[in-house]
């Protein structure tokens, strides 16, 4: 597993499974000819994308974000979602030594199947919390809405997913100091309750943008996706965070490339001078 050291902190990316989904809407009006030289694409038009869940110790505390695809699709949701390889977390987190009953917190950047999923699994044909001892933070935004969702949304937000883990589930309004140098900050776009995750440690800081930058290829703050509910909202909200972050050296996380598992670019955004590379792309 590809593990980063962060400070005080220890960033691992455990094996959330991994998909292959049209390109076109991964990158929505972009052309084809212009984001096909940044991300690769097969025949099929289809581009590689991983779902692995970033590990996080730090001061005794493990914490979790996000849950990739789970283990518990039928062969439609697995069709559907672009699913070629689902999850394996319970052995990830034994080949570290931790168990899910391990996991401290789960910091939920949005709800959406292919990173919910993992949060419950079956068990004598039910279904349970995976990390029966986690805090379950999310947006409010996000919560309210997964429970009723509108035409658009209802497709996505699967009752099976939260259901079970509804008493572990503590929700915020804007930004969350999850523990001192960990915050959640909902942004809207992708989802309406979308948050990003900012790692600071030492005047320096790692952020995470989830799906409103799901890849370095999405660095372009007007390259987002078809799936995103409310488009405008994530190229104002990419436009403000990577003026912020080129600014001030910021590094990037992801969770769905499956090139890089982190990138630094300079001031400009023009040129990495920091990288790790996905040692595996399935």
């Amino acid at each position: 597993m590809d593990q980063y050291k962060f400070h005080e902190m220890t960033i691992t990316w455990l094996n959330g499974g991994f998909t292959k989904l049209d390109g076109g809407s991964m990158f929505g009006v972009v052309p084809k000819g212009l984001w096909s030289k940044r991300y690769p694409v097969n025949e099929l038009n289809q581009i590689d994308l991983s779902t692995d869940p970033m590990l996080i110790q730090f001061q005794g505390k493990t914490l979790l974000i996000d849950s990739g695809v789970g283990n518990k699709m039928d062969q439609r949701q697995l069709r559907n979602n672009g699913v070629s390889a689902q999850s394996q977390l319970e052995d990830s987190l034994a080949s570290l030594g931790l168990l899910a009953e391990d996991i401290d917190y789960v910091l939920m950047t949005h709800m959406h199947a292919d990173h919910a999923s993992g949060l419950t699994k079956l068990e004598n044909e039910q279904y349970v919390s995976t990390f029966p001892n986690a805090k379950i933070h999310l947006s409010s935004t996000e919560w309210n809405e997964l429970r009723q969702p509108n035409i658009r949304s209802r497709n996505t937000y699967w009752k099976e997913n939260w259901e079970a883990i509804q008493s572990q589930v503590e929700i915020f309004e804007n930004e969350l100091e999850v523990t001192p140098g960990i915050r959640m900050i909902h942004t809207g776009g992708h989802s309406d309750g979308h948050s990003i995750i900012k790692l600071e440690q030492n005047g320096d800081t790692i952020i995470h943008m989830a799906d409103i930058m799901p890849t370095h290829a999405h660095q372009n703050p007007l390259w987002v996706l078809a799936y995103d509910d409310y488009p405008m909202t994530s190229v104002f909200a990419k436009e403000k965070i990577m003026a912020e972050a080129l600014a001030n050296g910021y590094s990037f996380i992801f969770y769905h490339d499956a090139y890089f598992r982190l990138i630094k670019w300079n001031e400009t955004g023009k040129e990495i001078v920091e990288q790790l590379k996905r040692t595996s792309n399935e």
